[in-house]
């Protein structure tokens, strides 16, 4: 059961840098993300003194088993010294599927539904989406699985980042997408309490 994490989302993809959504579909990393991917791993490094972590190296990988995710988490393992065999993949922090908008061009899905953009949470209007509540329930069994590392550094997604966030502050549905999903930044929480990060 996790007591102490940190959350990172993925690395800009090509599609995010062509405003397309994902879902469970892949994109692979821009030379931008992989730069964005080897900044967390450095900055993770750097900060376990300041965090007062005595061993970063006491906390498992564990990533999305999506291609984008993965290949971030395979470069943070590197900045940290560690093996790509140490990352260990878990579906249940995958990307919210998106149904029918998977592969589509944001502008165009917004253009096509008048308001769709002001709606908090808007992906999940996509026809065959997965529902919040799935999302939900499946992160909260991997936050409460005994199985599940104590301390850990996941590799997760925009969607799913801010459902885990809220899932781990107790926040209602309008605060939760009110959250930022960066890709220069990532949060560590611990004894109830979360802290941004910038990437250095």
């Amino acid at each position: 059961m996790v007591s102490e994490l940190f959350i990172l989302r993925h690395g800009q993809t090509e599609f995010n840098a062509q405003r397309r959504l994902q879902g469970h579909c892949n994109s692979p990393l821009t030379a931008q993300g992989e730069a964005q991917a080897l900044a967390y791993g450095n900055t993770l490094k750097s900060l376990a003194g300041e965090l007062n972590i005595a061993e970063l190296n006491d906390f498992a990988i564990v990533s999305s088993p999506l291609g984008r995710a993965m290949q971030t988490a395979t470069i943070v393992a590197g900045a940290l010294g560690r093996e790509p065999g140490a990352v260990s993949a878990d579906d249940r922090v995958k990307e919210a599927g998106l149904g029918e908008w998977e592969h589509g061009h944001i502008p165009d899905i917004h253009a096509a539904n008048p308001g769709l953009a002001n709606k908090p949470g808007w992906y999940l209007d996509a026809p065959g989406a997965e529902p919040l509540e799935s999302i939900q329930t499946r992160l909260h069994d991997w936050l409460k699985d005994p199985a599940t590392p104590s301390k850990v550094i996941v590799v997760s997604h925009g969607v799913t980042g801010v459902v885990l966030r809220a899932l781990l502050l107790g926040l209602d549905n309008q605060a939760m997408w009110a959250q930022d999903k960066p890709q220069d930044a990532f949060y560590y929480f611990s004894q109830g309490t979360l802290k941004r990060i910038a990437c250095r």
